[in-house]
């Protein structure tokens, strides 16, 4: 039986999300190990990876169980645990057996969170704290990446993939409360390529975002800082 698991994760103590086989202090590095412990040989497909530090609400993986593992409420509960406290699993549901948690994904949704007061030991992990934001600015500039682009200038190197072009179907920006909430949805993302599009959005004007979008110019900025980033949800 096929299944899709939907999880969510504290990012900050592991190494991202994807298994190492140097290490097992990744996300799926640890998913995995459990899931041996219980006989599940069958190896978790994620729905995309996330970097280190970077949190998660709703991702997703499959699994092909084996027969003995059809109560999938028991399968929910053991694994909860025996994951650490930082990995919980919201959700286990069958799924069609050509289904595939990365594939079959429509849309991932991504947020990204801001304060602009000093940052403190009880937030630092889960927000990220930057000053002298001009909400009224970012709230119009967020709109610039919304379409189709090459965004070869919006991600990291070192990532083996057939295209740079991602469709971005929204992206907007909302207070709550003292927060600043960045919102992405999109049919997919590029390796660091959110954090980049924030840094951009927090250091850049418009018309050179627009530049860098367009491909037409480059800008030195630095990914905005991965502890306020979540992945949120998976649509499929």
């Amino acid at each position: 039986m096929r299944a899709l698991f939907t999880c969510s994760y504290n990012g900050t103590r592991f190494l991202g999300s994807q298994t190492q086989s140097e290490t097992k202090n990744t996300i799926f590095g640890q998913i995995e190990h459990v899931l041996k412990e219980i006989n599940i040989s069958s190896k978790p497909q994620p729905s995309g990876r996330t970097d280190k530090s970077v949190h998660a609400i709703g991702q997703t993986f499959h699994i092909d169980l084996p027969k003995f593992w059809n109560d999938l409420q028991k399968l929910k509960h053991i694994l909860n645990e025996m994951l650490p406290n930082s990995i919980k699993i919201l959700n286990i549901k069958e799924v069609e057996a050509d289904f595939h948690a990365r594939y079959s994904a429509k849309s991932r949704v991504y947020r990204y969170l801001i304060k602009t007061d000093d940052s403190n030991p009880f937030e630092d992990d889960f927000i990220s704290f930057y000053k002298d934001v001009n909400f009224k600015e970012l709230e119009s500039k967020i709109k610039l990446f919304i379409g189709e682009y090459d965004f070869k200038y919006f991600m990291k190197t070192g990532s083996e993939i057939n295209s740079t072009t991602r469709k971005i179907y929204k992206a907007y920006a909302y207070k709550k409360d003292d927060l600043i909430v960045l919102n992405f949805e999109a049919n997919g993302f590029l390796r660091s390529q959110i954090r980049l599009m924030v840094g951009a959005l927090l250091k850049l004007d418009a018309t050179q975002i627009k530049e860098q979008l367009d491909c037409k110019k480059q800008y030195k900025i630095k990914p905005a800082t991965p502890n306020g980033l979540y992945l949120a949800k998976i649509k499929y």
